[in-house]
């Protein structure tokens, strides 16, 4: 794809995606395929390299069972693209098999309830655990402690560097273009299109594609579109030595039924985090000292671990509109300025799906038909349905 020159000093784009981290170059690669050689596509990252702040920061998972409806739906959907990398995707696999268990203490048997009949409408080989045989998978569950669990034994570590690498690379083998220490400045409609200024740069574009993580809010404002309410929050992760005794490297990862901590093998030792979901203003978030003792607290009060020396802690940020369902399509008042915020912390294991159904709609065209008998519906994830009275 050779971008357009329209006049001299600017360089024109049919799709200008604001944002290289996980969302952004999914919806590249996808439109990259799709109109390579008949159209142009240019990614923007203001930082000196993509995938700095949440995505460079993501321990994931990828769990069918995890999430609300709409997420499970892009998650299950896109499995077999994980599974089945394209040639040259990638040299190594994305989904490596873990499990995952999920815990509750007798006041939390609904909720693991509601775990499992979620879980199971898109897996068929979800279990119901007794208190036993959650011990059984991972010992150093303190006794007396989980009343029963529910084992999504078909969950996947995923590896998310070399998957984000995979569609940079996929992207710009199709012609994309990716350019870094690119800080959006301005943006004005400009003919029925856009202009865009980075730096000393002016670039003008058909469709602006609002990827930008945490910052997503902040650019809708800057080029006149009404926010969706995107909260920031922080999570918080801490490593930690494993248990000398317990072969813990084949442990499902454990998250607590109601999502007040999770742990799973990381790299020979224990990731855990207390799941927390501090609201902050987009920035380099850093991990707070009173978040990192609430992890080892919830830990050890679940678990006989005994957490004496933390070997690394970091920080990211998650953003979630209300309803914490992605917000994907074009904005109802704003011509030609697409969405794509919001995944929260399913932004990895959803990437294939909506990196397709991003590129598919900011094309013009409907949700695939196979992402269809999932449950993948574009209103369930238009910026219309924060704007109900847009069109009137």
């Amino acid at each position: 794809m050779v971008a357009r020159e329209i006049l001299a000093g600017h360089r024109a784009f049919d799709f200008v995606i604001i944002g290289a981290g996980m969302a952004g170059a999914s919806a590249a690669y996808f439109l990259a395929q799709e109109y390579q050689g008949r159209g142009s596509v240019l990614l923007l990252e203001m930082e000196s390299q993509p995938g700095y702040h949440t995505t460079g920061r993501s321990a994931a998972l990828y769990s069918e069972a995890y999430g609300n409806a709409p997420i499970r739906a892009l998650t299950s959907s896109g499995r077999d693209f994980l599974i089945n990398t394209p040639d040259g995707f990638t040299d190594t696999s994305i989904l490596t098999r873990r499990g995952v268990m999920f815990i509750g203490r007798e006041d939390q048997l609904s909720a693991l309830d509601e775990i499992y009949t979620s879980g199971s409408e898109h897996v068929d080989t979800m279990q119901r655990l007794t208190e036993q045989e959650v011990r059984e998978r991972i010992p150093s569950i303190r006794p007396g402690y989980a009343a029963a669990g529910v084992l999504e034994a078909d969950a996947m570590d995923m590896d998310v560097n070399a998957l984000h690498q995979g569609f940079l690379r996929g992207a710009r083998h199709n012609g994309a273009e990716l350019r870094s220490n690119a800080h959006v400045h301005s943006m004005m409609p400009n003919g029925g299109g856009w202009r865009i200024r980075t730096g000393d740069d002016e670039i003008s574009t058909k469709i602006i594609i609002n990827a930008a993580g945490a910052w997503c809010d902040v650019i809708a404002q800057m080029a006149g579109a009404k926010p969706v309410g995107l909260t920031p929050k922080r999570r918080t992760a801490i490593l930690f030595d494993g248990p000398p005794t317990d072969a813990f490297s084949d442990w499902p990862a454990l998250i607590d039924a109601d999502e007040e901590f999770y742990a799973r093998p990381e790299s020979g030792a224990l990731m855990g985090s207390p799941a927390d979901e501090t609201p902050m203003d987009p920035c380099d978030v850093q991990p707070e000292e009173l978040d990192i003792a609430i992890a080892v607290d919830r830990l050890q009060q679940a678990t006989t671990l005994e957490i004496r020396r933390i070997i690394r802690s970091w920080a990211g940020l998650r953003s979630f509109v209300a309803d914490k369902t992605p917000v994907v399509g074009f904005d109802p008042r704003l011509e030609g300025f697409f969405w794509l915020a919001g995944q929260g912390g399913y932004g990895i294991q959803t990437a294939p799906s909506m990196g397709r159904v991003s590129a598919v709609l900011a094309a013009g065209g409907k949700v695939p038909d196979d992402l269809k008998t999932f449950g993948v519906a574009a209103a369930d994830l238009s910026p219309a349905r924060f704007d109900p009275g847009a069109g009137d």
